[in-house]
């Protein structure tokens, strides 16, 4: 069993559904591989509770194809797409559709039928037929109204080649609230996995789920995965609570396999980095929204300020970025002390979205010399020092100078996710 979850457009309910789809299937005894195309972090985080295992992202711009291949070599592979189907970087490389077709992976196609009867067949027709190389095997159907409306929206996709394998109804059990960089994170709910298991016996009862376990393709063979991103050290500290939660998993793992040891530490809880460490991680996450206890800590900051002393690598990835820096200003306003390790001053106060894929090049030597990354966020950076990077967006027009090195510490708004 191997499948992508896509949709038309952002917004169409895709993580529920793919959320419910893997409860649905653990429910049955299937011990799924959950997946996520695109560099999102949160939409991952549901999957991962869904499954009771560490998703994946799959990204076909920032990722190197055989890394995407061999990441994805699983069965029971249930990948939740990014955007619309088709959609992805200007450059016109990295979308759902283009993993799909990577992977050989059949599409069901997530359709929001709120407010639409038989305009949904020229919906899905036109999906199905845009690119024969993308299989469009399913459509499931959501925010259907009633009985009456699901019977009109599946005599109306009975014209089509796509059978329909569901309609959802509208549940107010089928949704998670959201904030300014997506859904309200996984782990902020302490009763995620009731949630979850709520969602999948809905989808149990309205998606046909011996069809859903029929999907797939003939058995793969496992590819030796690339050299990973190389480990910034053997002993690696690395940030790791509600603030900071926003580490790729296939990072990670790469880092452990190159016989690197991780040791997680909680800035929220004022706990040091380990003090054997011989590299520091603080990745992105949501300090804005916990910045007067951060300022608060005192442990956490002297341990950072200690290691960056004896000549320890620190690194932080947007969030973690601005705790490395001197201040950052909330979004009422207020100025919060950071870790003081990089000469950066940082708001939320004046907020501006910035987002898209980076190239990345710099010959600091603390990092491989050409990476690829995401940047994503609202703040603004009214201080900055010593220019870390070269950025480049996904077409590769050059953005300027980007993050901040100080001795052995750096960082920038990227995340990044693999070396080119």
């Amino acid at each position: 069993m191997r499948f992508v979850v896509a949709a038309p457009h952002s917004g169409s309910g895709k993580t529920v559904i793919t959320s419910g789809l893997i409860a649905a299937l653990a429910a049955r005894g299937k011990s799924v591989h959950p997946a996520k195309v695109g560099p999102d972090y949160i939409d991952t985080a549901f999957l991962s509770a869904a499954a009771g295992r560490p998703a994946i992202n799959l990204d076909l711009w920032a990722m190197r194809p055989l890394l995407v291949t061999a990441l994805a070599a699983h069965d029971n592979l249930v990948v939740e797409g990014v955007m619309g189907l088709f959609d992805g970087p200007s450059s016109g490389v990295g979308s759902t559709a283009d993993v799909a077709r990577l992977l050989n992976l059949p599409v069901v196609l997530v359709v929001n039928a709120a407010r639409q009867s038989q305009s949904v067949a020229a919906l899905v027709h036109g999906f199905a037929t845009f690119d024969k190389t993308v299989n469009i095997a399913g459509v499931i159907l959501s925010r259907v109204g009633s009985l009456k409306h699901a019977r009109m929206l599946r005599e109306a996709l009975a014209a089509t080649s796509v059978p329909c394998l569901g309609t959802v109804p509208t549940d107010e059990r089928l949704a998670f609230p959201s904030r300014h960089l997506g859904l309200t994170q996984a782990g902020e709910y302490a009763d995620i996995t009731e949630r979850i298991d709520a969602i999948g016996r809905v989808i149990s009862g309205c998606v046909d789920m011996n069809a859903i376990e029929a999907l797939g393709g003939p058995p793969i063979a496992m590819p030796d995965l690339p050299a990973p991103l190389p480990p910034p050290g053997s002993r690696i500290a690395i940030a790791s609570d509600q603030a900071f939660s926003f580490s790729y998993t296939h990072i990670l793992n790469g880092w452990r396999s190159a016989g690197a040891t991780l040791h997680p530490f909680s800035p929220l809880g004022d706990e040091a980095p380990d003090a054997a460490a011989d590299a520091i991680v603080v990745p992105g996450g949501y300090p804005e929204l916990h910045a007067g206890r951060l300022a608060a800590g005192t442990k956490w900051k002297a341990g950072l300020r200690a290691a960056a002393e004896r000549g320890v690598f620190v690194f932080g990835e947007c969030g973690g970025y601005m705790a490395l820096g001197e201040t950052l200003v909330d979004a009422d306003g207020t100025a919060h002390a950071m870790a003081g390790l990089l000469p950066i001053a940082t708001s939320f106060r004046d907020r501006h979205r910035t987002l898209g894929y980076r190239e990345l090049t710099h010959d600091a030597g603390l990092l491989p010399p050409t990476l690829r990354g995401h940047e994503f966020h609202y703040a603004t950076v009214k201080k900055e020092g010593e220019p870390l990077f070269h950025a480049f967006d996904a077409d590769g027009n050059a953005l300027g100078p980007m993050g901040t090195r100080s001795g052995s510490v750096c960082g920038s708004f990227a995340h990044i996710i693999d070396t080119h």
